[in-house]
């Protein structure tokens, strides 16, 4: 098994500032908006450097939304940022009436994604967001794993016309991916090779997903690791290729099972390949206030529950 090195830990939102303040200083039409959140967002290089080009909207955010809508049209590139919830639940209907029915290109970058949010619980910790965003017609969805692929994901959505979701997280975790990747939207990324079983991982349990097929190796299970990076448009051709030849397939995901990247692998092969299929991702719930480990153990976000996951799916290969 190939083996990945964690580069040191680092939050993913950091990889968005980074990204946002390089495409500053290399793309002029590049403006960012807030929702008073901008140093939950990283956002103070790219202020420092280009004041003119940032809006401070306040807690607004279907204002905000509105706005970057509007700044389209002017031929701007506009990046919103604030938490994933209020980025996404809060102002559904403005992403849905102007932006993607508009298809106006507007990059929704949203932070504080998942349970990893952590303490402040239940209320912020969105669990539907990448089902709210694929649904909508011509929108782009992205969930990046590290701090680099957040970076690269970043920079790569400015070239893209038309609407993107950006999906990151507040968690220092395991930075593994090469600094210098090119990131291709609707490409992913095979991680590691395999025959046994397939694990489809995105965001923060694609690191997960890599310490479960250490583990498998160890019981003599072959695991193939693919991360799907972009939820929308799916990488069927990849994930065809790989579970024709292993016969089963895990999906893991920190987000509701219903609506999420495990939903969109199992539509996808019913209508080319039934594949027996088990699930990582929270049970249609809500989360809860506490650490994001403890919180990822608890709704079985993690290693030990990819690991189990496979063992149940090979008995119905």
């Amino acid at each position: 098994m190939k083996k990945y090195i964690d580069q040191g830990k680092n939050d993913t939102r950091s990889g968005f500032g980074a990204g946002l303040t390089e495409l500053g200083r290399t793309n002029p039409n590049v403006v960012a908006l807030c929702a008073d959140l901008v140093g939950s967002l990283k956002m103070e290089k790219f202020i420092e450097e280009n004041p003119e080009r940032f809006f401070q909207i306040g807690i607004a955010e279907a204002n905000m939304m509105g706005i970057a809508a509007g700044l389209t049209i002017g031929g701007k590139i506009p990046f919103t940022g604030t938490f994933a919830n209020f980025s996404t639940g809060r102002v559904y209907d403005q992403i849905r009436q102007s932006i993607a029915y508009s298809d106006k290109n507007v990059k929704i970058c949203a932070s504080h994604a998942g349970v990893t949010l952590g303490e402040d619980g239940a209320t912020h910790q969105i669990l539907e967001d990448l089902g709210l965003m694929k649904m909508l017609p011509g929108m782009t969805v992205i969930n990046t794993c590290d701090y680099n692929q957040t970076k690269a994901a970043t920079i790569a959505i400015a070239e893209h016309h038309g609407p993107v979701y950006l999906r990151f997280g507040r968690p220092k975790v395991a930075n593994f991916t090469p600094v210098d990747q090119k990131f291709e939207i609707g490409k992913a990324v095979m991680l590691n090779e395999g025959t046994d079983v397939t694990i489809v991982a995105t965001g923060h349990l694609v690191w997960e997903a890599l310490i479960a097929a250490e583990n498998l190796e160890k019981q003599g299970i072959s695991a193939e690791v693919i991360n799907i990076h972009t939820i929308k448009p799916l990488d069927g051709e990849a994930v065809l290729k790989s579970v024709k030849k292993t016969g089963c397939v895990v999906t893991a995901e920190e987000h509701n099972y219903l609506g999420g990247l495990g939903e969109s692998i199992s539509g996808f092969l019913a209508t080319t390949h039934p594949t027996p299929q088990e699930f990582v991702a929270t049970k249609d719930t809500f989360g809860e206030s506490g650490t994001p480990e403890q919180l990822m153990d608890k709704y079985g976000l993690n290693n030990k529950a990819i690991v189990n996951a496979v063992v149940n799916v090979l008995k119905r290969k």
